[in-house]
């Protein structure tokens, strides 16, 4: 099968400079999601039709898969496939899909091509008990499809239809290129109707089926940034439901947002706004406390997320407790049974077994041993402005507060470095290690007054 899909409207109504089928949706363009449904559903050869914002549009989602055809000037949908079949092979049903339409199921898009065949035309369906805007579905007396009606060209009785046509088709192979070429544009808008292939098909003596999705919101499409939140929502309430379904706890469903993919174990605990980008893994007992941030991460048995942390390209073991307010970043790992609190940000660094730093500290590109205390206010000086440089603290270091390590560093096993030291040099293992200024105090001094 072959797929084309239409993506060449211009979403006035969105009232942005971004292309419409740019517009994200759980994180993605809605473009993007009827691309993972066309290959999802095994297409041989999948050709976009782009209009407005057409490089923009390339530029973001281009891949070996795709084939582009620009339709310049927009004259319809009947026009739009039409310039997408110089790019088919015409030996193989065909698949239109809309970019706009992103929530279109894999299952539905599957059971109307078995409904196709090789020899019949298989249209996408829905009723709906609001169908303004939508071309209506004609039935003759034997209840088989005859035509479609777009809106602006129905009769009052046929506006009192609620089946209405989804866009969404599967045409057998040979025929669309011929029907295409006999369609005219003597309507309201004087455009090419992709739909008016219905009853050509009808006249050809092709049987004309038609077979529903498995949800309405399958078939909806974003015309301006109400639908837009109106979608993300109902997308992320199926989200949370399959979630539930799998055993997640969900303080509040409503308030969750995946824009990625979220594997859960059992006994997962999710809190309030919480937000999912990326590939994120959650082990079993895992919990992610309120207005957490959780992005291409793997969280081990145990793990406990605390409110307001962000959590970004790390590795993190069992038994861990990140937060409230920690940042990790790309490039972290951290194994079991470590401790990041309040006001922590590590990057792209190692943290063993049991180690902790439990408020206001950085570790950036450093390797940390086992069961080692990073003092509060404790940073890693791994930045020289134009290069970045290494900090080894091996295990079973204790580190006081306020301490600099000047990278490239090294803290030998078992070593102490005094609250306050800027560490420069390598400091042995075992020794207590320290590096400040002298205290002094002066008698009779006296603390400056204001002048009256």
């Amino acid at each position: 099968m072959e797929v084309v899909v239409l993506a060449a409207g211009q979403g006035k109504r969105m009232r942005s400079t971004r292309p419409k089928v740019l517009q994200p949706l759980a994180g993605r363009p809605l473009l993007s999601h009827v691309l993972c449904a066309a290959r999802a559903v095994g297409a041989d050869r999948i050709c976009v039709v782009y209009g407005h914002g057409g490089d923009a549009v390339r530029q973001a989602l281009d891949a070996p898969d795709l084939a582009w055809a620009l339709q310049e000037p927009q004259l319809g949908t009947g026009h739009a496939v039409l310039q997408a079949l110089p790019h088919l092979h015409h030996e193989s049903s065909v698949l239109v899909l809309y970019g706009d339409v992103p929530l279109i199921g894999v299952p539905t898009l599957k059971r109307l091509a078995e409904a196709a065949g090789n020899d019949r035309l298989a249209i996408l369906t829905v009723e709906l008990a609001e169908p303004s805007g939508y071309g209506r579905i004609i039935r003759d007396r034997e209840g088989r499809v005859h035509r479609i009606v777009e809106e602006k060209d129905a009769s009052p009785d046929e506006r009192n239809i609620r089946e209405v046509n989804t866009g969404i088709l599967v045409a057998p192979p040979g025929r669309l290129q011929d029907w295409l070429g006999r369609i005219g544009n003597h309507n309201a808008q004087q455009e090419y109707y992709l739909t008016d292939i219905i009853a050509l098909a009808v006249s050809d003596g092709v049987e004309v089926v038609a077979t529903h999705p498995d949800r309405a919101i399958e078939t909806l499409g974003v015309n301006s940034k109400a639908h837009l939140a109106e979608l993300e929502r109902l997308h992320q309430r199926t989200i949370a439901q399959r979630l539930l379904d799998d055993g997640v706890t969900l303080i509040d469903p409503a308030r969750i947002d995946v824009r990625g993919e979220l594997l859960c174990g059992r006994d997962v605990e999710i809190d309030v706004n919480c937000v999912f980008e990326g590939r994120v893994e959650l082990a079993d007992g895992v919990t992610i406390g309120a207005n957490s941030v959780v992005r291409d991460a793997r969280l081990g048995t145990g793990t406990r997320v605390a409110p307001f942390s962000y959590v970004d390209g790390t590795e993190v073991g069992a038994h861990c407790v990140i937060g409230p307010y920690a940042r990790t970043r790309p490039g972290t790992v951290l194994l079991d049974e470590v401790h990041l609190g309040n006001f922590v940000e590590v990057k792209n660094s190692r943290i063993a077994a049991q180690s902790k730093a439990n408020h206001l500290a950085y570790v950036g590109d450093a390797d940390v041993g086992e069961r080692v205390n990073i003092g509060a206010g404790t940073i890693t000086c791994n930045y020289d402005g134009a290069n970045k440089y290494r900090t080894i603290i091996e295990d079973d270091v204790f580190i006081g507060s306020d301490t600099q390590l000047v990278a490239p560093v090294k803290v030998g096993r078992g070593a102490t470095l005094g609250a306050g030291t800027t560490l420069t040099k390598d400091a042995p293992e075992g020794q207590l290690t320290v590096s400040r200024a002298r205290q002094v105090s002066l008698a009779g001094w006296n603390r400056p007054k204001k002048k009256k």
